[in-house]
């Protein structure tokens, strides 16, 4: 064997390995919980309480919820990373326009219990629209979060649906992320967005960041040209994926605010 030939055989084996331990441990990378416990809802939305609620497979989840004083409540589902707590702002937002809030935290996420997965989140979501009963609601997915408010909306039918900043499937925004590996390849949790917002068929907002470098604006227009129902599109100019307007601003709120006017 010549030494051309064992060097190939190293590299081979080096990148097989490398590929097998990104396969065993992609969640680590997608998933990206703040686990910590948070504080009591009241001390930082005024007039939200802690609730819980139990999943289909039996993890107990703890949420906040905000009261208010129009009929259509608004369940808001978080992005990939943080926790119940980094998402606040959002609430606080909302509920100064008078929309109940109902702010959940994923299995994994601000001391619940449990590793997310793509099966997980969805139950996670089910158990939290669940819990509202049978009122109106709007369904807010951020980001991953859109993926989930879109398969939820598939079976259980919103008043409207608010994408924020949302990627077609999850191999997409994953590769423009990890250019050097083969994600499509690698992904066991897909979150196909795009395939799904088709059957939807509700009025549904898009809203996204012109300078977002890690769901580029590009995937949510494909987003929106997708939705199959009516669609109104929020271009926040100069925005990136975790700016403030993002989050709270008044643009954004606006657009949530007249969704839940026309419902």
């Amino acid at each position: 064997m010549t030494s051309l030939t064992r060097t190939a055989l190293v590299i081979v084996a080096v990148a097989v390995l490398l590929l097998g331990l990104l396969w065993l441990f992609q969640r680590q990378l997608i998933y990206l919980p703040d686990r910590g416990s948070v504080p009591p809802a009241g001390e930082v939305v005024p007039g939200a309480r802690d609730v819980s609620f139990t999943t289909g497979d039996g993890l107990r989840l703890d949420a906040w919820y905000v009261p208010g004083r129009r009929d259509v409540t608004v369940l808001v589902m978080g992005g990939n990373a943080g926790n119940r707590l980094h998402r606040a702002p959002l609430a606080r937002a909302l509920a100064a326009h008078g929309l109940p809030v109902l702010l959940m935290d994923y299995r994994g996420y601000g001391g619940n219990p449990g590793s997310p997965t793509e099966e997980g989140l969805y139950l996670d979501a089910l158990a939290a629209r669940a819990y509202l009963g049978n009122v109106r609601v709007i369904y807010f997915g951020e980001s991953l979060g859109a993926a989930v408010a879109t398969r939820l909306a598939l079976e259980h039918r919103p008043e409207g649906l608010v994408l924020r900043s949302p990627f077609t499937d999850l191999a997409a925004a994953g590769q423009v992320n990890y250019p050097f590996l083969p994600v499509r390849l690698l992904l066991r949790d897909r979150f196909p967005v795009a395939e799904r917002i088709a059957a939807v068929r509700v009025p549904t907002v898009v809203a996204y960041g012109t300078r977002d470098t890690i769901v580029p604006a590009r995937l949510s227009r494909e987003v929106a040209e997708a939705a199959g129902g009516d669609v109104t599109t929020v271009e926040l100019a100069g925005a990136g994926h975790n700016d403030l307007s993002m989050l709270n601003g008044d643009e954004l709120i606006r657009a949530v605010v007249a969704l839940a006017g026309r419902s």
